[in-house]
């Protein structure tokens, strides 16, 4: 086991990363007196598949667990399904000491989260991701938010959890599409400020999409190390520190929105916003050609989508216009200085970031 602190002062936690990680659970929430009753949040396929595990790794610490599950889509991440688990749990709570445990992917980390910050102005959470994508990103820095129709992660607010446990052989249930989705933003961890990040995952490309245990329990604990030291430089993301993780992300959500959370996984849609920004890095003279081509390299052995089928750069344009990043009018993105160097830059001409978008479109 991999064990990263996350030093957010009383607001401090750590994330267990290594197979088998999932044991743990139940002394961890018994040391850390965050109550008796686990709301487990989670997805059908996945409680079928760690569910009765989970109930006992709690029982044998006196903890009883509730299951409500969300659906596995992006579309769950919405007022609708936020309130009714909220109604759900204040009927079940009466008389009882409940925490939220996150089970599943990114869509189950960010409602639940998001339902853990606003039900009686918060209780205790904790997170237990599934996928790849939420190991090493969106499970760890307390981020969390619910969608509207305008644009994606509107609705949310900054609440940590109390532990975070990523037990890598939860990946091995993994579709290949998921696999390659969340080994997206492994890739832009690497492009952002981890060259030997990207070296690894260059040279070990096989054995990460053979679901090695050794190669992924690597990136996992890299990339969480590396979002745990971001985080704790810039919790809120006021100082633009934070800023950096968006890479790929202004652009990627303008395509999870202007397809309306469809047709493009998170992952997908984040490299192909990737492919944009580094076009935008070239055109700014911050990026090199050979750097570029090389990102493009890897983001294509990766599996992960080179061209945007079936939406049109207008209304990308449009969905990227409510990005949160934006301030005073003006854009903001995440471009390269070079591999492992990110810089945030505002007031991109429209014409080029139109002009990316077509580099990529069918």
């Amino acid at each position: 086991m991999k064990k990263i602190s996350v030093a957010l002062k009383e607001r401090s936690y750590p994330i267990v990363v290594g197979s088998g990680a999932l044991s743990m659970l139940g002394r961890m929430a018994k040391d850390a007196r965050i109550g008796s009753d686990a709301i487990v949040i989670s997805n059908p396929v996945v409680r079928g598949l760690y569910g009765s595990r989970l109930k006992r790794v709690l029982a044998s610490s006196s903890i009883s667990a509730t299951f409500l599950d969300v659906a596995d889509t992006e579309k769950s991440k919405s007022q609708k399904t936020a309130f009714e688990l909220i109604a759900k749990i204040a009927k079940f709570d009466v008389g009882r000491k409940v925490f939220i445990v996150a089970l599943g992917g990114g869509v189950v980390g960010d409602v639940a989260g998001f339902v853990a910050a606003i039900y009686k102005r918060g209780v205790a959470l904790v997170q237990v991701p599934t996928t790849f994508l939420a190991q090493i990103d969106s499970a760890i820095g307390g981020k969390t938010a619910i969608d509207l129709p305008a644009g994606k992660n509107l609705v949310g607010a900054f609440y940590q959890p109390r532990f975070v446990l990523s037990d890598i052989m939860t990946l091995g249930s993994l579709s290949d599409r998921q696999l390659r989705n969340g080994l997206a933003e492994a890739i832009k961890y690497g492009a952002i400020c981890d060259c030997s990040l990207l070296r690894f995952i260059e040279k070990n490309l096989f054995r990460i999409l053979s679901r090695d245990a050794q190669a992924l329990e690597y990136v996992v604990a890299r990339c969480s190390a590396i979002k745990a030291r971001i985080v704790v430089k810039d919790e809120r993301e006021v100082l633009g520190v934070r800023t950096i993780l968006n890479f790929g992300h202004t652009l990627g959500h303008g395509i999870e929105t202007a397809c309306r959370y469809g047709r493009y996984q998170h992952g997908e849609a984040v490299a192909l916003g990737m492919r944009m920004a580094a076009y935008l890095s070239v055109q700014r003279g911050l990026l090199s050609e050979s750097d570029h081509q090389q990102l493009e390299r890897l983001l294509t052995a990766a599996g992960l989508p080179s061209v945007i089928k079936g939406v049109s750069a207008r209304a990308i344009m449009n969905a990227a216009a409510h990005d949160k990043k934006n301030i005073s009018k003006k854009n903001r993105f995440v471009l390269l200085q070079g591999l492992g160097r990110a810089t945030v830059r505002e007031g991109i001409p429209c014409a080029l970031i139109e002009r990316a978008i077509r580099q990529v479109s069918a």
